[in-house]
């Protein structure tokens, strides 16, 4: 019988406790012991020890649920940018977003209590099975008195007790297992601001706000639907919205024809170019799961827990060294890149190592018509050969602001590889980058 994850704090601590003490203690082990051993041996333990505790990971985190689960997924979408073996980012996928369902006994209690009515009065149907159980909430398919769809999203029992005690935990084993091959602010950083979006997906007032926001926003962009919400419907643990059409983006593949995977990979890029430099809102949880995908091309974005928000003055920045690297100046690019925190010191390798960097992120902008996807696309292939040098030099940091909007940039870029969609990203991002250098300069409103 599997064990029951445990929801109080104290049995969560415990828990992710003596995860962190095996893990600890397995690589102060290997580091006394690879003293007496040759390089060439060392180097195969640690790479074992990787693995086992990699294992370890996500068998702990897969029972514990969660913020647990929520970092651990965080971790697994980094893995190729540490500096492990490529066993470990095999184990590490394992982990994903799908959690037991919760008995609809225990649903149709939770939201009788937030919403203070009975279900029957609510909804004039509910379907008992979820659409779908994730590691913090679950959605039922279900229809107003008025016969609207809907669905009906509700928040596990105690979740929001366990992100503080789940994060302190994980940080404590990643700095002292040296799992992430960064120095000790850095991961400071990335853990506090994985807090901060955390904290905000458990929020559902402010989900709703921003499911209201990005509608609005976006019911200008042609191919792209927001549900609306439902304030009589929604509170603090339950938030119902409008059921969109369409399927995930695998069968939309097998489905398709060509013309709507290339409509629904021009709204999804126009999106992510509309958020962050018109915005200075993204949706920073860009993987499939979240997006449904109609007939014609037109793109459904769901779960709008985890919104990223920037400051107009430093998207600018940003939009100042996408300019200056598609244009393949490097000097300003390395200027602005040290005030914003990406380089901390003068270092001509760790220099030379972010501007390749850069200027291989600038490829395909540069190439006129491009198609992300084709086999000349091979800008991922070649990140990935690159970051093993990147982790080489502590100095290269990532921004706070940059942790999540990569990751939307690299969740919307792997979508558009899927799709092949072609455009002339240099000519499409360009007015982009120009408004939003206007606006911080007070040229624009």
């Amino acid at each position: 019988m599997a064990r029951k994850p445990p929801t109080s704090k104290l049995g969560r601590i415990a828990r992710l406790g003596g995860l962190t003490s095996r893990v600890g203690s397995s690589y102060l082990g290997q580091r006394i012991s690879g003293v007496f051993q040759d390089p060439e041996r060392r180097e195969r333990a640690m790479r074992r020890l990787h693995i086992e505790n990699a294992q370890k990971v996500v068998g702990t985190m897969g029972q514990l649920k969660g913020a647990a689960m929520k970092v651990g997924q965080q971790l697994a979408q980094v893995a190729e940018g540490l500096d492990l073996p490529d066993e470990v980012a095999g184990i590490l996928s394992q982990l994903n977003d799908k959690a037991e369902p919760i008995p609809f006994d225990v649903i149709r209690e939770d939201i009788e209590a937030d919403l203070d009515a009975p279900v029957d009065q609510l909804f004039s149907r509910i379907e008992p099975e979820p659409l779908g159980t994730a590691s913090l909430a679950q959605a039922h398919a279900a229809w107003l008195p008025d016969g609207t769809a809907v669905v009906v999203k509700v928040l596990h029992r105690h979740i929001e007790h366990s992100v503080a005690s789940d994060l302190s935990a994980l940080k404590t084993m990643f700095l002292t297992g040296r799992i992430l091959q960064r120095d000790r602010e850095e991961i400071e950083t990335i853990f506090d601001e994985i807090r901060q979006r955390l904290e905000e997906e458990l929020d559902y007032f402010n989900e709703a706000a921003n499911l209201e926001f990005f509608r609005r926003a976006f019911r200008d962009i042609p191919g792209v639907r927001v549900p609306g919400t439902h304030p009589s419907h929604s509170g603090e643990r339950v938030l119902t919205m409008d059921r969109l059409t369409g399927v995930p983006l695998e069968a939309f593949l097998e489905s398709s024809d060509p013309r709507a995977r290339q409509r629904a990979g021009l709204s999804l890029a126009r999106m992510f170019f509309v958020s962050v430099y018109e915005l200075g809102a993204l949706h920073a949880d860009p993987h499939a799961g979240n997006y449904l995908f109609e007939p014609d091309g037109t793109v459904g974005v769901l779960d709008f827990g985890c919104v990223k928000r920037f400051d107009e003055h430093w998207i600018a920045d940003y939009a100042r060294v996408a300019e200056h690297g598609i244009a393949g100046q490097r000097a300003p690019t390395m200027t602005l890149l040290r005030k914003m925190g990406g380089l901390n010191s003068d270092d001509p390798r760790a220099e030379q190592a972010l501007w390749d960097l850069v200027d291989l992120m600038a490829f395909p902008f540069r190439q006129g018509r491009y198609t992300a996807g084709s086999q000349e696309d091979s800008v991922q292939d070649r990140i990935q050969q690159l970051l093993p040098r990147l982790l080489r030099y502590p100095e290269i940091r990532t921004p706070r602001n940059m942790i999540y909007l990569h990751r939307a940039l690299g969740g919307t870029y792997a979508m558009l590889r899927r799709l092949e969609t072609t455009a002339d990203w240099g000519r499409m991002a360009a007015p982009y980058h120009a408004a939003a250098i206007a606006r911080a300069e007070g040229r624009a409103p």
